[in-house]
């Protein structure tokens, strides 16, 4: 599923009638799971189509409801079917936390199917023509959507956002874009300090966006507490002081995300096998000292938008064990000196003097390799195999400009 988004223009009386339609979509939501609970309570079992057949009966009963769309009706209903699918496959498994489905309060988004939205020939006005009465809207972005067919459309998400309102477009289509076998594989350490460092030495610098951002952040947060009134209305300068905390919130994440998408796509289109650490992100952060700093440099993000583009370019992406990693030496196999957290330099058995992180990022690649089965006594004998297995691959060279 690829999404394309949109910036969506248009007057103030639209945007309060996107406003009324996510209440609504949220109001549908929280009726699906009542439902389910009352249902469930009485030793009946509710089922996905019985949410769907509920939107009709909310439609009947309340006319606020009856004025979006019967699909996005559907859709909202949908997303408390996934909370509910998501706690019983959670039971079933028996992890912990269950994650008992809850009532949603600050929902931000509502949903279209294949109806009740259209977009004109030019893919620069979407118009929405259930009875919410928003209209056309203008869209910025659009140029991304012209390379397809709308029947590749399958939802539209309109959405609110700290600086303004965007249309979300699901399309269901194979991205995949054919380049040349560099015959080069890669392993990545991540860390903290650096980004990661590479199984060639080569050092990823960390930006530190958020802790760039703390002052700012602090300074805008400080406003917001002086404005608000315990147990009052609150006034039109605190909702505004808000509005600006958030938009700083929304520009650290958005320069997050746009840095490890363009790294992870370099680093991708360079190399024909990436390998990586699989680390468990949700253990790690439970580490106080360490949340803010391992929230801060994006692992997840990262790892995400490798896999993606390994699947768009048709490139090897592997995620191996990190055990031991650090310890090990990768030239005879085995752990020579135990090191600590302070120790930053790896003597090797042959006696040279590394960075044990590029000590570490070659044990990665080194397990890559065997994982895949290109590991073998000789050393550069995996670059005979890595071509004939990535050629051949079916690839259509349709990209989007926003990904």
């Amino acid at each position: 599923m690829l999404v394309i988004e949109c910036k969506l223009y248009g007057s103030e009386t639209q945007f309060r009638a996107i406003d009324e339609g996510i209440r609504v979509g949220q109001f549908v939501r929280n009726k699906a799971l009542r439902y389910w609970m009352d249902e469930g309570k009485a030793g009946k079992k509710v089922g996905k189509h019985d949410l769907n057949k509920l939107c009709a009966a909310l439609a009947a009963q309340y006319p606020f409801v009856a004025k979006l769309g019967s699909q996005a009706r559907q859709a909202a209903a949908e997303r408390a079917w996934s909370a509910i699918a998501r706690f019983y496959e959670r039971s079933k498994k028996g992890l912990k936390p269950i994650g008992y489905p809850r009532f949603q309060k600050d929902n931000r988004s509502i949903e279209y199917k294949q109806a009740g939205w259209k977009l004109d020939d030019a893919y620069n006005r979407l118009t929405l023509s259930d009875g919410l009465g928003i209209g056309t809207l203008k869209l910025k972005g659009y140029k991304a959507l012209q390379g397809y067919n709308t029947d590749h459309i399958k939802r539209v998400r309109i959405l609110k956002r700290a600086d303004g309102y965007y249309a979300q477009f699901c399309l269901r289509v194979n991205r995949r874009i054919a380049v040349e076998p560099s015959g080069t594989a890669i392993g990545l350490d991540v860390g903290l300090t650096r980004l990661y460092t590479d199984s060639n030495g080569n050092i990823e610098p960390n930006p530190r966006f958020y802790r760039k951002a703390e002052k700012r952040l602090k300074r805008a947060q400080k406003i917001v507490s002086r404005r608000h009134k315990r147990g009052q209305k609150q006034s039109h300068n605190y909702l505004k002081a808000k509005e600006r905390l958030a938009r700083v919130y929304l520009k650290t994440q958005r320069q997050r995300r746009d840095h490890a998408i363009k790294l992870a796509r370099c680093v991708v289109r360079s190399n024909d096998l990436i390998a990586f650490e699989d680390l468990s992100v949700k253990n790690m952060v439970r580490n106080r000292k360490l949340a803010k700093s391992i929230y801060d440099a994006g692992w997840r993000i990262f790892r995400q938008r490798l896999e993606y583009y390994g699947k768009v370019f048709g490139n090897v992406v592997i995620a191996v064990d990190p055990k031991n990693t650090t310890q090990i030496d990768h030239e005879s196999g085995s752990i020579l000196t135990r090191k600590t957290l302070a120790d930053r330099v790896h003597l090797t058995a042959s006696g040279r003097e590394m960075s044990r992180d590029h000590n570490a990022a070659i044990n990665i690649l080194q397990r890559g390799l065997q994982t895949v089965g290109w590991g073998t006594a000789e050393p550069n004998a995996w670059r005979v195999s890595i071509g004939p297995a990535l050629s051949g691959q079916e690839t259509t060279n349709q990209e989007s400009h926003v990904l």
